[in-house]
């Protein structure tokens, strides 16, 4: 007798790295209300930058806080990018904001190598290795922001193509696809 498996069991599952990437740029104001910049919230900042090694009960400065909204920007700004020159220009920006971020190579007897930060903040040196990662492992271009203009909650693709539109087809692609649809009738019974 054969097995099936559930759905959830056979879709691609979200890596950690990627998952604290999309949380990250979701604290940004964005949709139609206008949502808050949710790092102001220090509940909420404290939840999502501990995916990047923030430790619990540490209130961070306004000065680490606004270096890691201009690494968020830079990051949007490839995210979101129309063309390839505004993508090497977020990747450029990137660069920039996370320079003080050094690394070193730590080998171990089981012939594992690995990078540790010897220098510059914490959090922005954690949140540029984990991009790298997910550049090196081709996985970066699955997160997306959603087609919606009103909209562009960010998403990680799960779909074996890799052309997920919409963060939620459901409200997202059904409202733009009538909005559309509507537009075209409207100009041919003119």
């Amino acid at each position: 007798m054969g097995t099936h498996e559930s759905p959830a069991a056979t879709e691609p599952k979200v890596p950690a790295r990627a998952a604290g990437i999309v949380a990250l740029l979701n604290t940004r104001p964005h949709a139609t209300p206008t949502l808050p910049d949710t790092l102001d919230d220090p509940a909420t900042a404290a939840e999502v930058l501990a995916a990047f090694g923030q430790p619990a009960g540490v209130t961070l400065t306004p000065h680490q806080l606004d270096r890691i909204r201009a690494v968020r920007t830079d990051l949007m700004a490839v995210v979101g990018a129309a063309d390839p020159e505004h993508t090497e220009r977020g990747w450029t920006n990137l660069s920039a904001d996370v320079s003080d971020a050094t690394f070193r190579q730590v080998f171990s007897a089981r012939g594992e190598a690995r990078l540790e930060q010897v220098s510059g903040d914490h959090i922005v040196g954690r949140i540029a290795l984990d991009v790298a990662e997910l550049v090196r492992d081709n996985t970066w271009s699955r997160i997306r922001a959603c087609a919606n203009e009103q909209c562009r909650h960010v998403f990680y693709d799960t779909t074996r193509s890799r052309t997920q539109r919409w963060d939620s087809y459901e409200t997202c692609g059904n409202r733009v696809n009538v909005a559309a649809h509507r537009a075209r009738s409207s100009r041919s019974h003119a």
